[in-house]
């Protein structure tokens, strides 16, 4: 069953004002582009003494201003379903927790392809929890990405696309748990977007203090670095999980997916500009086929939403 909403009331905002089809798009597009590039400041952050448990961990206590009188305000929503809320934040926070520390201490390309399995993954979950029927033009579609994926990062250095590190079992789950979080927004359809991005918040912000204490990590940064972590929270990571939780509460599991692996692109030039890498002809063949995948996904999108 398509979740196609006539207006935005369910994502927060007044009922009175219609969502624009390619809205939730373009907002998927934008948090892809951004956390296909957020690899370099965290690594930044790394570099000056700054772990990866306590980057996340800083980072999300930034969105605590937007966090807290959001879920004050909230509460009744997430009286209606506390369960579907928990399991929410504990999958969202998995996913934002086990991503960073793979693109910190893994292969960009490699750690990226991996989580970008989750499309496979919230497909399957698309169907069996939320009835989703995919036309013979998705499967078409979920197909040409996939494929522009392998080929786009496939390299006989890094192997068979399969984990063979920590930070493969990190980017593999961090997949796993974000199609997972895809299922559970949607199962929350009747909740504000502002409500289950900030419930994620909350997620991310419990399982890195967790980790901290059960690692025994301490802070042994600067005040300059823990103010640029703080920073990046408020502003970027506010930002790109709104983006994503809006973009995905107004599309289908199988098409929300396929447009944010425009983040391989990005990671993919990113890593190229930043660390040298070379792109060869079969990796920009097999970025062109994800972007076509997301054009034939928006698309789509909009046509299902044409009266």
């Amino acid at each position: 069953m398509d979740n196609k909403p006539d207006s935005i009331s369910q994502t927060g905002f007044s009922a009175k004002y219609k969502t624009h089809p390619m809205l939730p798009v373009l907002g998927l597009l934008f948090a892809a582009t951004m956390w296909g590039f957020i690899w370099y400041p965290l690594r930044l952050l790394e570099d000056n003494g700054l772990h990866g448990l306590w980057s996340s961990a800083l980072m999300y206590c930034g969105t605590l201003l937007v966090a807290v009188p959001v879920l004050w305000k909230g509460w009744r929503e997430w009286r209606s379903h506390p369960y579907l809320f928990f399991f929410m934040a504990l999958a969202t926070g998995w996913t934002n927790i086990a991503f960073i520390l793979a693109v910190l201490d893994g292969n960009v390309v490699r750690v990226i392809l991996l989580f970008y399995l989750s499309p496979l993954w919230a497909t399957f979950l698309g169907v069996v929890f939320l009835g989703e029927k995919l036309s013979p033009r998705a499967l078409v579609i979920l197909a040409i990405a996939m494929v522009g994926a392998v080929i786009m990062l496939w390299h006989e250095s890094l192997g068979f696309p399969a984990p063979r590190d920590s930070a493969d079992w990190l980017a593999l789950s961090s997949g796993i748990a974000f199609a997972i979080t895809n299922v559970l927004i949607h199962k929350l359809d009747h909740a504000s977007v502002m409500v289950k991005t900030s419930t994620g918040w909350l997620g991310v912000l419990f399982i890195a203090f967790i980790l901290i204490i059960f690692m025994e990590q301490p802070l042994v940064a600067s005040t300059e670095v823990i103010t640029g972590a703080l920073l990046l929270g408020a502003v970027a990571m506010t930002l790109m999980n709104i983006a994503v939780v809006f973009g995905v509460s107004n599309m289908p599991v199988h098409r929300s997916a396929v447009i944010l692996l425009f983040e391989i692109v990005v990671g993919a030039v990113s890593s190229l500009l930043l660390t040298n890498e070379v792109i060869e002809l079969r990796e920009w063949v097999g970025g062109l086929l994800v972007i076509l995948a997301a054009y034939l996904t928006a698309t789509s999108q909009v046509e299902d939403r044409a009266p």
